[in-house]
């Protein structure tokens, strides 16, 4: 295994690709770095000096997902920054009001984390700073975590599609939402993939384990045993089995597979741009199509059913 890096910007998500300000951008650049972005700065805002935004037209915060986000900032922070705007100054400093992100800003509340971290925008152009969010996405070097929570938040706030992000940062549909569901990782594995104990290969094997204790345990083995990639998917496809990692059984040979199946699996796979697993029994077979968000699933369930209304 390798040593541990700093997580870096954890917690900063889309603010990894916004300089604190303009002075801290080296204007003669290349793509090495986030360049600046017009109309907009990264901060950490106190949580008191935010308003919410009274034009919100969501007014119901489901409970238990507003629980599942406190943990999940308290034990890694909070990954996707909100956005807001300037509206005063008083003797105390700059009063802002929420654009986008009030149910994050209320899980920091009960978090109790004191400060946020925040996009400040002075432009009303969202399809402006959605673009240069995307422009600055390939030039900065993020862990895993914190693209798969870039992602996620240009996906939801900004209106990006799939597309768009692929287009822009020159990956595959199937990259982009294999990243995104590093989210549903539980907080101690995702701390352990932002600061670079786990990679995100290991990640990913991770996600076919049916619950989030048998992911957190078998991170803790690979941490401990060094397990490779390999190792773990290998792991990961014998739990899949029975429920649980387990030799096989008195040397009996595995049933072969159909010839063509292999190849059958990547067809489906580029055709709905997405993993497609094709697996043949003794008495039947399986088809397994994963997908990263909602949205996600109402496209590939367009592709099948092409004449059903949504």
């Amino acid at each position: 295994m390798t040593a541990p890096r700093r997580a870096g910007g954890l917690g900063r998500g889309l603010g990894a690709l916004i300089p604190t300000s303009a002075a801290e951008v080296d204007l003669d650049a290349t793509s090495a770095g986030p360049q600046p972005v017009s109309g907009a700065h990264f901060a950490e805002v106190p949580l008191d000096r935010i308003s919410p935004n009274p034009q919100q037209p969501r007014v119901h915060f489901d409970p238990e997902a507003l629980a599942e986000l406190v943990t999940s900032i308290r034990e890694v922070g909070l990954l996707q920054p909100v956005v807001v705007r300037q509206v005063s100054e008083d003797a105390d400093g700059p009063r802002y009001e929420l654009i986008m992100g009030e149910r994050r800003w209320r899980a920091s509340q009960v978090a109790e984390t004191g400060t946020i971290p925040a996009i400040v925008r002075a432009t009303a152009d969202d399809d402006l700073l959605r673009d240069a969010l995307l422009e600055n996405l390939h030039r900065q070097q993020l862990n895993p975590l914190e693209e798969a929570a870039a992602y996620a938040q240009l996906l939801e706030d900004f209106g990006a599609t799939h597309e768009q992000l692929a287009e822009r940062i020159g990956r595959s549909r199937p990259q982009i939402s294999n990243t995104l569901r590093l989210l549903q990782l539980p907080p101690a594995v995702q701390r352990r993939v932002a600061a670079g104990v786990l990679s995100a290969g290991h990640a990913k094997a991770l996600l076919g384990l049916p619950t989030p204790e048998a992911q957190d345990e078998m991170a803790t083995r690979v941490v401990a045993e060094g397990l490779s990639v390999r190792g773990v998917e290998e792991a990961v496809q014998l739990a899949q089995s029975d429920g649980e990692p387990r030799a096989p059984r008195g040397g009996r040979a595995k049933r072969p597979q159909p010839q063509g199946l292999v190849e059958l699996a990547d067809r489906l796979s580029d055709r709905f741009e997405t993993r497609v697993k094709v697996d043949m029994g003794r008495a039947k077979g399986k088809v397994t199509i994963e997908f990263a968000t909602l949205d996600d699933l109402h496209r590939i369930v367009a592709m099948l059913e092409p004449g059903a209304e949504s």
